[in-house]
């Protein structure tokens, strides 16, 4: 999993950036209006709810926002109706892409995504192209500050970890069976080890290298994709080179 902590490392830094929190809240409060659509306003019994919520309040999102979204998506008849896509395509080298979507209009969705992906030398491919490359995950990030890396990494196998990657000094990434993300987080709850953020998410099941112009090719199309109102996240299977993951980071 360690090329995919410069992927988090990256989603950090921008999520971030007061100059995208606006769009972020906008991302964000689709994804509680989905979860909520799909499983009832209680976040105690909605867990899908409860991790959109914990992602709405680790970006400062206000409780006003948050508790306005819940109520667009429960209200009868009333409000817009997000639906779930996954489009799938391939960036410049043959990288594969999954664009994750939540939108009030499919025709609009596909042109923009579609228009990125040719924008930045990729195209769009069918259903079933590239998903294959990737499984879901459950995705727990904790900060070091005041944990030993060690200790949490030791805790969370315990309670049914699937990988622990510690190769950043800032965060400790928790990878989970999707089934298991609410019982580890749990349990790591119940010692006080504090969890920043907790989600499902895809992980590329392999890696492929690029050169650093490929690279910066990709995170361009990436870049361009997530900017995208309708867009709410974006996987790739290609490895950051280092010089190329120091200009971004940096």
């Amino acid at each position: 999993m360690s090329g995919h902590s410069k992927w988090s490392t990256i989603k950090r830094q921008k999520g971030a950036n007061d100059a995208r929190r606006g769009a972020l809240f906008t991302k964000v409060a689709r994804e509680i209006m989905v979860a909520a659509r799909a499983g009832g306003g209680d976040a105690d019994a909605n867990y899908r709810l409860r991790l959109a919520i914990d992602k709405a309040r680790s970006v400062n999102m206000p409780m006003d926002n948050i508790k306005r979204a819940v109520e667009r998506a429960t209200a009868s008849g009333e409000g817009e109706q997000f639906e779930e896509i996954v489009y799938e395509g391939y960036g410049p080298g043959g990288v594969a892409i999954l664009v994750e979507a939540a939108t009030d209009n499919r025709n609009r969705t596909a042109s923009d995504v579609r228009s990125m992906f040719t924008k930045a030398g990729g195209q769009l491919a069918g259903s079933g192209a590239v998903a294959w490359q990737f499984e879901p995950r459950g995705l727990i990030t904790i900060s070091t500050n005041g944990h030993d890396a060690d200790e949490v990494a030791l805790a969370a196998i315990d309670a049914g970890a699937a990988d622990v990657d510690t190769s950043d000094p800032s965060v400790i990434d928790v990878y989970t069976d999707p089934g298991d993300l609410e019982r580890v987080r749990k349990a790591l709850d119940e010692g006080h080890v504090t969890v920043e953020h907790a989600e499902q998410t895809m992980i590329a099941k392999t890696t492929v290298e690029l050169d650093a112009h490929r690279a910066r090719q990709n995170l361009r199309l990436i870049e361009l994709l997530e900017d995208l109102d309708d867009v709410q996240r974006v996987t790739a299977n290609f490895d950051i080179p280092e010089d190329v993951f120091a200009e971004v980071a940096g």
